[in-house]
C-alpha cells in the first residue's frame, strides 16, 4: 500500500497536517527514526564514552557467536577468472563533493577502497552460500593499510578510520538488487547529511556499515553461481555481478513516493524503493516489488524550504538529537 502524501507547508513547524502525516506513516508501518519516536528511551552506550565502548564489545561477541552457530555456508572462494554472463553493472565517482566536508576524507576513501575492493574482487556466490560484507572485508585497521576517511556519526561528518567503505557497500547492493540474490540483512543510515548534488541512484538505496554488527548480508538461493567483480578506476569504483548461466529476468530499480516534509521544526524525508522485473526473453513486466520504506531526518535544510535569495545549505547544521550511533563508514 503506498501512503497518499498529505502536502506540508514550508512555513509550518509541527501543524496540524504535518502531525496527521506523521500518525498516518507510523500506522502504515513506515519504520521511526528516533526523532520521530514517541518515546525516547537512551542507550546505553550514551551514558559514558566507556560504556559505549563496551557495548559495541558486547555487540561483536554477539556477532561472533552467529557467525560460528548460524550454520550458514559463507562465500569465502575468490576466481581471478570471471563467471561468463554479467548480470549487472554499476560505477560511482569516486571524488564527489559532500556538503562542506574537507576533500582529503575523499582522497583518502579512494585508498579505503582499494583495500575493501581487493577483498570482494573475483568472489564466488554458490547456490546455498552466503555473503557477509564484514567477514569478507574485515576490520577496518591501520595496520592493515587503511587511513582516516569519512565517517557518520548522528548525521554528522567525521574522520576515522577506513571511512569511506560504505560506498563499496553501496555498489554491492545496488547491483544485487538488479539480481535473484537474496538481501538477508541491510541496514541504512538514520540521518540524510547531504543535498543530492550529482546523485545517480535514488536516496535510501544504500547500506551502512560498522564492523561487524551493522552488515550487508546476501545468500544464493538459486541454482546459478554467481560472481563479484570489484575495482577502483581512475575516476570510479567499479563493479560487476556475473553469473555462470542467463538470467530469465531482469530487473529496473526506481524510487516512489518522495516527499521532504517539516515536522515539529525539523526536516524529514521519505520515500520508498521498487522494483520491476522484467521477463529477458519477451521484454515483459512481470512482476513489480516493495523493496524498501525510507524514512529519516534531515540534517540540511531541502532546496524548497529555504528562503528566497538565501545562499545554499551544503552540509548538516541544526541540532540532532543527542543519540549515539555508531560510526558509519
Amino acid at each position: 500500500m503506498v501512503v497518499a502524501q498529505v502536502p506540508v507547508s514550508a512555513g509550518a513547524t509541527g501543524d496540524a497536517s504535518s502531525a496527521e502525516l506523521v500518525e498516518r506513516l507510523r500506522a502504515d508501518g513506515w519504520p521511526m527514526p528516533p526523532a520521530l519516536a514517541r518515546r525516547r528511551h537512551r542507550r546505553v552506550g550514551s551514558l559514558h564514552p566507556a560504556l559505549y565502548v563496551a557495548a559495541v564489545g558486547v555487540h561483536r561477541l554477539r556477532r561472533r557467536l552467529r557467525w560460528l552457530t548460524s550454520g550458514w555456508t559463507w562465500a569465502e572462494d575468490r576466481s581471478s577468472t570471471a563467471l561468463p554472463v554479467r548480470v549487472a553493472r554499476h560505477k560511482s565517482l569516486l571524488m564527489r563533493q559532500l556538503g562542506d566536508t574537507d576533500m582529503w576524507m575523499q582522497h583518502n576513501k579512494v585508498t579505503n577502497l582499494r583495500i575493501a575492493a581487493a577483498c570482494t574482487d573475483g568472489l564466488v556466490l554458490r547456490p546455498g552460500e552466503t555473503f557477509s560484507f564484514c567477514r569478507t572485508v574485515g576490520k577496518a585497521t591501520a595496520r592493515r593499510g587503511f587511513v582516516d576517511g569519512m565517517l557518520l556519526s548522528n548525521g554528522q561528518a567525521m574522520s576515522g578510520v577506513g571511512g569511506g567503505i560504505c560506498q563499496l557497500a553501496n555498489l554491492l547492493y545496488w547491483m544485487v538488487m538488479h539480481s535473484s540474490l537474496t538481501v538477508v540483512e541491510r541496514s541504512e543510515h538514520g540521518f540524510d547529511p547531504f543535498p543530492d548534488n550529482n546523485r545517480v541512484i535514488p536516496w535510501g538505496s544504500g547500506a551502512a556499515i560498522y564492523y561487524n554488527y551493522v552488515d550487508l548480508v546476501f545468500r544464493n538461493d538459486t541454482d546459478s553461481t554467481f560472481q563479484f567483480v570489484t575495482r577502483v578506476g581512475e575516476r570510479y569504483l567499479e563493479g560487476e555481478l556475473r553469473a555462470d548461466v542467463e538470467q530469465p529476468n531482469s530487473y529496473s530499480v526506481h524510487a516512489g513516493d518522495e516527499q521532504f516534509f517539516l515536522h515539529d521544526g525539523r526536516h524529514f524525508r521519505r520515500n520508498e524503493i521498487w522494483r520491476t522485473v522484467i521477463d529477458r526473453r519477451t521484454g515483459n513486466h512481470v512482476g513489480e516489488e516493495r523493496l524498501k520504506r525510507n524514512l529519516a531526518l534531515v540534517t540540511y535544510v531541502p532546496e524548497q524550504f529555504r528562503e528566497p535569495g538565501s545562499a545554499s545549505a551544503t552540509g548538516p547544521l541544526g541540532e540532532v538529537a543527542p543519540v549515539r550511533e555508531p560510526r558509519w563508514h
